[in-house]
């Protein structure tokens, strides 16, 4: 058997002008190309590769996770990511799977990160010269960073008058976090700070701005628009944005002649600004910021001192250190059939949250709960004690059950509940529902679940390949009736077997059953409406 490889590749802006030849090259010895779906078109001139796996937003770690399983069945796999893979990108995340699983380079599968150009540096270049000097990115997206480190590394930049590049600046629901950063860069900035905005760099519909800091939200922002910042001695000249190489210059611009010679340019007096490499200090005055004075060098003797007298490694308090907070998520309800809660059980919840968790109720008949804790044990013990069922949450498998009647139609309960036992929580591409209603009315819309199961005359009815959600809904095929009791979960445990092994990842069942036309015995026929309706903005 072969053994297989993981490109991590950066294809950069988009176009095919800016893509490396090795990038080229990776993708087109590539077995798979797995990727969000709009990258996965931008690079289709490029690939040969039979199997693309293509997904939607907020993927990656199913991505990164179909990367690993298919380089270990000895395939050459591309992920791929737009700009540089190594920033903001998939890089990363694919080492944190490999991690999980115990890798190790030197007896674990190969692994190479192939760079691209990133969007600060493909932005910069339309702009003219912005990022001259130091120069940061910050993402605004607190999806997976508190706000609150976000908004301190946004002080601090601004403090220390770096060029900034703002990615993630804005989106359909997070648009408050763009003018809480111009709110910040303000105390530090004037208002007019040259700002450069630019839209999907290289592409077909790239569109560039130049703005002040004061007026930029004035202007469209979106997930695709990079935000360049300039510092305190960035200026425009003839739709440019120009930031110097330095605070002070050591050459004359415009005249032939220089005044000190290249040799001459890096003496001690021709930088007097510049750190003493002897006495390790500088001579102030040069800096255009603000400074504040730095306090504690009295803490650091002392801390060198108790250090030597203890022979042990003392460290600074104040070191900044953002812990990386575990976040336990999972799924409560209070039992398959019975939909009532009690009181009792409501005050252990509001107590396990508390002011930190989060707490939401679903259409599944479930609550959603996230809280910060590194003992998720205890947790699971406590309210299981109280007679609440606890459940993975995620891309998995979940069961939700009609309320037979309030308990008045309870012949079929037991089913369901061993259903519940047995496939509840299996790890899957996508999430998947079963529904399961205990009569002929199948009042609980089970038919339009991923899978439906209705009791019917003491047996049971089968339906597979709902479309749940979306404008062109539809309900399930019925594929069997009249299912014997003792044959429902046999028949359920390799049906979802089948579709666990070969779907894509966050490919849904109905989407599965379309694709490959057959699952176990049961042939696929179109049940979408016939009536043409306008595709959703999405492209769904």
């Amino acid at each position: 058997m072969k053994k297989g490889k993981i490109f991590v590749v950066g294809f950069g802006p988009g176009d095919r002008e800016h893509i490396t030849k090795r990038a080229i090259d990776v993708l087109k010895q590539s077995d798979s190309i797995i990727g969000y779906k709009t990258y996965v078109e931008l690079i289709e001139p490029f690939v040969t590769a039979k199997s693309i796996v293509s997904t939607g937003m907020t993927e990656e770690v199913s991505r990164a996770q179909e990367a690993v399983k298919q380089a270990e069945a000895g395939n050459l796999v591309s992920v791929i990511s737009s700009g540089d893979s190594g920033v903001y990108g998939m890089a990363g995340l694919v080492y944190e799977v490999l991690i999980e699983k115990g890798w190790t380079e030197k007896e674990g599968i190969a692994v190479e990160i192939v760079p691209g150009i990133s969007a600060i540096h493909s932005c910069a270049s339309i702009l003219g010269a912005p990022i001259m000097h130091d120069a940061c990115t910050i993402s605004l997206s607190d999806h997976l960073t508190p706000w609150t480190v976000i908004e301190k590394r946004i002080e601090a930049a601004a403090m220390a008058d770096f060029v900034i590049a703002l990615y993630n600046p804005k989106s359909g629901r997070r648009t408050r976090q763009i003018v809480e950063a111009q709110t910040i860069l303000l105390k530090y900035r004037s208002p007019n700070t040259p700002v450069g905005l630019v839209k999907s760099a290289f592409r077909e519909n790239q569109n560039v701005v130049l703005t002040t800091l004061a007026d930029m939200l004035e202007h469209d922002i979106g997930m695709l628009t990079t935000v360049i910042i300039g510092n305190s001695s960035t200026f425009f000249y003839d739709n440019k944005i120009i930031t110097p190489r330095g605070y002070q210059r050591k050459y004359t611009l415009g005249e032939e002649e220089q005044r000190l010679k290249p040799h001459q340019r890096l003496k001690k007096e021709a930088e007097p600004w510049a750190l003493n490499q002897e006495t390790g200090e500088a001579q102030a005055g040069y800096e255009q910021i603000e400074r504040k004075k730095q306090e504690g060098s009295s803490l650091d003797v002392a801390l060198k001192a108790l250090s030597m007298v203890t022979k042990t490694d003392i460290e600074n308090s104040m070191f900044v250190q953002q812990p990386i907070e575990n976040i336990f998520e999972f799924a409560v309800s209070p039992g398959v059939a019975n939909k009532f809660i009690k009181p009792e059980q409501m005050r252990v919840l509001a107590e396990i949250i508390d002011e930190t968790g989060t707490l939401e109720y679903t259409p599944d008949h479930r609550f959603l709960v996230k809280i910060p804790t590194t003992d998720p044990e205890s947790i699971i013990e406590k309210l299981e004690q109280h007679h609440l069922i606890v459940m993975p949450m995620g891309d998995v498998l979940n069961l939700k059950a009609c309320d037979f009647c309030y308990g008045e139609k309870a012949e079929s309960i037991p089913y369901a509940e061993e259903i519940a036992s047995n496939l509840g929580g299996l790890k899957l591409p996508k999430e998947l529902h079963i529904g399961f209603n205990g009569c002929g009315m199948a009042c609980y819309r089970a038919v339009f679940d991923d899978i439906g199961i209705v009791y019917r005359k003491k047996k049971f009815d089968l339906f597979i390949g709902a479309k749940p959600v979306g404008r062109t809904a539809h309900a399930a095929q019925p594929v069997a009736e009249g299912i014997e009791p003792d044959q429902l979960l046999p028949l359920l445990t390799e049906l979802i077997e089948e579709y666990k092994q070969n779907a894509h990842p966050n490919e849904r069942l109905f989407k599965y059953f379309k694709r490959v036309k057959k699952i176990r015995s049961f042939i696929y026929h179109d049940m979408s409406s016939k009536i043409k309706v306008e595709p959703a903005p999405c492209g769904d």
